[in-house]
């Protein structure tokens, strides 16, 4: 699927739902049950291959991971990239390539807890990449300020849209504010800057009709999914060590004629 497909798919009636995936089977998973396009998560994508979140992940098992899903779905793909797999710019804007040629549409990069202008830079260079590339690849810029805190509360808003309007600046599609989930909040930053705006399932949030009421244009899982996903393989694997018993196992279980089914060759 093209950037522009994906690209068109944030000014939709209704918010672009992401339940983020990890692998080709969770990718073609809910690219079945309707999700018009496939967000990774970089920490499930790193727990599948035994490493934790942090860019603790070989860049080239993230390209190939990106592949594979590619692969096995028809709608567009963007992938979480962290803050780039690097400092510099010009290290981003390679790493950010290869998950291009993988065919990726779109990209996250995050600011973590570096000043804006790091993750400008950055955006910047992406932008100029994918360009030669032919690609006009979806950047969405996530800032921290609410996730880690990065100012008191009362001042959180107020440092949203002066990192969105430098992300803005430096060429971003879209803005993603993980943590963010009051109204005033999400209408204020959804009023004040051109990019739509991305939040993330949490705790206390509004149901996606109530949030693309109030401004938002996309909603991201992040690990929700694969932490649901993980904690079916929990409880269903405690009880058969333990209790030798199978309820949890066979409880709400895909078949494997179904799951086959999806990755059938067309007919």
């Amino acid at each position: 699927m093209t950037a522009a497909a994906f690209r068109a798919l944030h000014h939709g009636p209704q918010p672009l739902i992401l339940p983020n995936a990890w692998d080709a089977v969770s990718a073609r998973l809910v690219e079945s049950l309707g999700a018009r396009a496939v967000a990774t998560s970089s920490a499930a994508v790193s727990w599948a291959h035994g490493v934790a979140d942090g860019e603790n992940l070989d860049p080239a098992v993230l390209v190939a991971a990106v592949k594979e899903i590619v692969r096995v779905v028809r709608v567009p793909v963007t992938c979480d990239a962290e803050a780039g797999y690097g400092a510099a710019p010009a290290q981003v804007g390679a790493v950010i390539a290869r998950i291009v040629d993988a065919g990726a549409v779109g990209v996250n990069l995050e600011d973590g807890r570096d000043a804006p202008e790091v993750l400008a830079g950055k955006i910047g260079e992406v932008k100029r990449v994918a360009a030669r590339m032919g690609v006009d690849l979806y950047v969405n810029a996530r800032t921290d300020v609410y996730l880690k805190e990065l100012v008191p509360a009362a001042r959180a808003v107020d440092e949203v849209l002066r990192r969105a309007h430098i992300y803005e600046a430096a060429g971003c599609d879209g803005l993603f504010v993980p943590g963010l989930v009051d109204e005033a909040g999400v209408r204020a930053i959804a009023g004040a800057t051109r990019s739509p705006l991305n939040v993330l399932v949490w705790r206390g949030l509004a149901p996606v009709a109530q949030l693309g009421a109030w401004g938002v244009r996309r909603l991201s899982a992040g690990t929700a999914v694969a932490n649901a996903a993980l904690g079916a393989v929990k409880r269903a694997a405690a009880e058969l060590l333990d209790h030798g018993t199978y309820d949890a196992l066979l409880a709400g279980a895909v078949s494997s004629r179904d799951m086959n089914a999806l990755f059938a060759p067309p007919a």
